[in-house]
């Protein structure tokens, strides 16, 4: 994909590898078992911030959600790189170069311009000015696009393992998420609680959202204090919303805490136009309420950042919304 000559960047090195090879035997033969996770990275040659940048995609996407934009500018890993940091890009078990997947089920429901037309360029929506094209952008979106797994508890739970992997080649970084890549963020925090420095999650999948998460921002266990044996001890349920708030899922009182969350600087953040917004304030009210007292919600509308929807790494103002990002991050990390 083309790219504006000014989005060059001088590297001190760039790779990928892999984490997680198994082997299994099928049919008398010995395979891979598919819960590899593929790791790409590159480092600038002046490498000026302390923290690594792990990008992890949401839904049916792939790593490639951050490398470039369907209309051909640079994505945010370019602009990471231009500002300083090492970035590593991953594809989910399953999806892009990842692409086997352990139990080889998908939820049947194939990417769609429908869905995708709806969800993500605004279609129907004038207020969603930030969607970078028309028919031919969306096309090249969903040309990227696959299946989700049917089994969100054995995804979130190989997430937890290779992310926490990657977390030990690495050392400490700050993990940035998409949509249902959010559970990842919040795992690997949990696996590797003295590795991850920071979460930034756009718009994550959550609590609140359209897909059961049992325990609470995950489908498989993470940790809570006092234990819980399974996920009826949290005793979710939906709370009202005060005036022209959204109804919301909690855990009973009283509430268990996220210790390994707890003390983690977090930014859930929303676009102005996108359908999420209620999920996200769903996710935000679930994390203080289990203690994580230095989680923001950053309302890109309130930060005078206007008519983006849920993909906002990859509308006409990528950058912007990278830049108030890292705002935050500077000020919670210095």
């Amino acid at each position: 994909m083309p790219q504006p000559a000014d989005a060059a960047v001088r590297l001190a090195d760039q790779g990928y590898f892999w984490l997680g090879v198994n082997y299994e035997q099928r049919d008398g033969q010995t395979v891979v078992d598919g819960s590899q996770l593929y790791v790409e990275y590159q480092k600038p040659e002046e490498q000026t911030q302390p923290y690594p940048v792990v990008l992890i995609h949401g839904g049916g996407g792939q790593g490639l959600d951050w490398l470039g934009t369907p209309d051909g500018r640079p994505g945010w890993r370019t602009l990471l790189v231009q500002r300083g940091y090492a970035v590593y890009v991953v594809d989910r078990p399953g999806h892009g170069r990842s692409p086997v997947r352990w139990n080889g089920a998908t939820s049947g429901l194939a990417p769609s311009v429908e869905s995708l037309g709806r969800l993500f360029s605004g279609a129907g929506n004038r207020a969603h000015t930030q969607w970078p094209g028309g028919d031919g952008v969306l096309a090249q979106l969903l040309a990227s696009q696959v299946a989700v797994p049917d089994d969100l508890a054995a995804d979130h739970a190989v997430m937890r393992r290779r992310g926490g992997e990657l977390l030990d080649r690495i050392g400490p970084s700050i993990v940035m998420t998409n949509s249902a890549g959010g559970p990842s963020g919040w795992l690997m925090a949990d696996e590797r609680p003295g590795l991850v420095r920071a979460v930034v999650a756009l718009e994550p999948l959550g609590p609140s959202g359209p897909i059961p998460l049992p325990w609470g921002l995950t489908a498989s266990p993470i940790t809570y204090e006092p234990a819980a044996s399974g996920p009826d001890d949290l005793g979710l349920t939906d709370v009202a919303g005060e005036a022209g708030e959204p109804t919301v899922r909690l855990q009973s009182d009283p509430p268990r805490r996220l210790p390994n969350l707890a003390d983690l600087p977090i930014a859930i953040v929303s676009g102005e136009q996108s359908f999420a917004g209620p999920m996200d304030a769903g996710t935000f009210a679930f994390l203080r309420q289990a203690g994580c007292q230095r989680a923001e919600h950053l309302r890109l509308g309130e930060l005078g950042i206007h008519g983006n929807g849920h993909l906002m790494m990859l509308e006409r103002n990528n950058e912007e919304v990278l830049d108030a990002v890292l705002t935050w991050l500077g000020k919670r990390l210095s």
